[in-house]
């Protein structure tokens, strides 16, 4: 029997929550997925499926395209761009206000590594999205 790869960027969002809010240990334990739109449609430059948030505050935002979907972090950016890297994960530094770290999520197997990414974002330095 041969896997198809998933590669449709809702229901790799879908699954990312899924791994993101199943995880309660370690920088996991308070992270939600908030703000969802059970309704959105993948878009080429990308729709908002959700917030990420961890003790209430705003952590990344998650969007869909039709064939991936996109992960934007604003915690920890040093240490996620490390962890993309280690996991061989798309990524690149948005200049914005926050600055933001784009992390691009192909398939559903990136959902999983990518998992790597937002523990390092989760655990290192500038991690506090209070700046503590």
């Amino acid at each position: 029997m041969v896997e198809r790869e998933l590669s449709d960027g809702v229901r790799i969002a879908q699954l990312l929550a899924s791994e993101l809010t199943g995880r309660e240990i370690g920088p996991f334990d308070d992270v939600t997925v908030t703000d969802a739109d059970p309704e959105v449609e993948a878009t080429p430059e990308g729709a908002r499926a959700y917030a990420v948030t961890r003790g209430g505050e705003r952590v990344a935002d998650v969007f869909v395209q039709p064939e991936r979907a996109r992960v934007e972090l604003f915690v920890g950016l040093d240490a996620a761009t490390r962890a993309a890297d280690d996991a061989d994960l798309r990524a690149r530094p948005r200049a914005s206000t926050p600055p933001a770290l784009l992390v691009f999520v192909e398939n559903g197997a990136h959902a999983k590594r990518v998992l790597d990414v937002f523990e390092a974002a989760l655990a290192g330095p500038g991690a506090d999205p209070n700046g503590a």
